[in-house]
């Protein structure tokens, strides 16, 4: 059998934004901003804000804040809390793939 269906539907997957269980049933919204796509998902008063796409470790820096303009963008409120109301997965300590977020509308 070959490897190549499995693959391309690999591929196709990864593509894909899906939001975490808690926002089941959130809006989508995508946005690029300073050429970085993102796909933010409004539930409520809170967001969880997902990174598309490839970045080196040297340009993952300027993502966080990037995040927080996102989440202020699409939903009209202000990130909310101490460091922006910033929360990652524990599961992946740094990494700039995926942050949630506290709004104060």
């Amino acid at each position: 059998m070959s490897k190549a269906p499995f693959l391309l539907i690999l591929g196709l997957l990864t593509a894909c934004a899906s939001p975490a269980p808690q926002f089941l049933g959130a809006s989508r919204h995508d946005l690029t901003l300073d050429g970085i796509d993102f796909v933010v998902f409004l539930k409520g008063d809170r967001a969880e804000v997902v990174r598309m796409g490839y970045l080196r470790r040297a340009e993952r820096g300027r993502v966080p804040p990037l995040m927080i303009r996102a989440a202020e963008q699409v939903s009209g409120c202000k990130v909310a809390g101490p460091a922006g109301g910033l929360y990652r997965s524990p599961s992946l300590p740094g990494d700039t793939g995926e942050a949630r977020f506290q709004l104060d509308c």
